[in-house]
């Protein structure tokens, strides 16, 4: 079997584990997260990954590893190397982390692979989630930003529609989470972390924002997702938990607008990051 390692790597974790590509699923024992501050000098940011990844690498052969990293943006995939100035991961800006991971890891540059985090969603959902089979998938994960991608029947690719336009602003100020705390606070004057919080008020507020978001969305849908023409819609993200609230009107703004199409909730939202660099890694290998 080949040895692979998925890797999903944010502005505060790593979160990494081995999977076994027949099953198409993670080895839950070996299933790794460690808390990485991204504001941190590079040397430790490093160490606290090659650590992690040693823990969940430790018996496996490091002359068939294989290592998919899911990693954001901006960011050169191919090369390995950040394009991150302002915010997280900035003083490893211009470093060529394939090649600092691999002469840490004692292994080849071209065992690692990196690709943009939206992608890995959507390629791990067409691995081993709930796109499997299909041709032409787009994705969005709803949650503290926005990610857009799709899958072309070989590889997925981040369409980075987040700063695109939308009503008086842009797409993300509409559809991640922030939306909803401020909007919440507008109409309450009382503050809330997220739509999990939203669930437990009154009926009346948490029906009147989630049917603006559900506009929102499909506003959304219409304007940028209609020209890829997919046979199917995946969504992830935490808000994505919380479908069921705002699935009726959002899809009947989409069908008015002549949309249809199948809409998938992710089954495996945070291990899509993991399997989808697994399996992105195996592609390139």
């Amino acid at each position: 079997m080949q040895n692979i390692v998925g890797i999903d790597i944010g502005g505060s974790h790593i979160t990494l584990a081995q999977v076994d590509p027949q099953k198409r699923e993670i080895l839950t024992s070996t299933y790794g997260r460690e808390h990485v501050d991204s504001f941190e000098p590079r040397e430790i940011i490093f160490s606290s990954w090659t650590s992690a990844i040693e823990k969940v690498a430790h018996d496996l052969s490091r002359e068939h590893l294989l290592i998919g990293i899911a990693m954001p943006g901006p960011f050169d995939y191919e090369n390995g190397v950040s394009s991150m100035q302002q915010g997280k991961f900035m003083d490893i800006y211009q470093v060529n982390i394939k090649e600092e991971l691999a002469k840490r890891l004692s292994i080849s540059s071209n065992q690692i692979h990196f690709l943009n985090d939206a992608a890995a969603f959507m390629e791990g959902e067409v691995f081993a989630g709930c796109a499997q089979g299909y041709k032409k998938v787009f994705g969005v994960t709803l949650g503290t930003g926005l990610g857009t991608t799709f899958y072309n029947n070989e590889t997925a690719t981040d369409e980075d529609l987040w700063d695109s336009p939308l009503k008086d602003s842009i797409c993300e100020d509409y559809l991640a989470t922030r939306w909803f705390v401020n909007r919440y606070a507008e109409l309450t004057g009382e503050t809330i972390s997220g739509t999990k919080e939203l669930l437990d008020k009154p009926e009346e507020i948490r029906t009147k924002i989630f049917d603006e978001y559900a506009d929102s969305f499909a506003e959304f849908m219409i304007r940028y997702v209609r020209s890829y023409e997919p046979e199917v819609l995946v969504i992830g993200g935490n808000i994505a938990k919380a479908f069921p609230y705002f699935e009726k009107r959002f899809i009947s703004n989409v069908k008015e607008n002549n949309l249809n199409l199948p809409i998938k909730i992710s089954a495996i939202f945070e291990d899509a990051a993991i399997l989808g660099a697994a399996s992105y890694a195996l592609k390139k290998a």
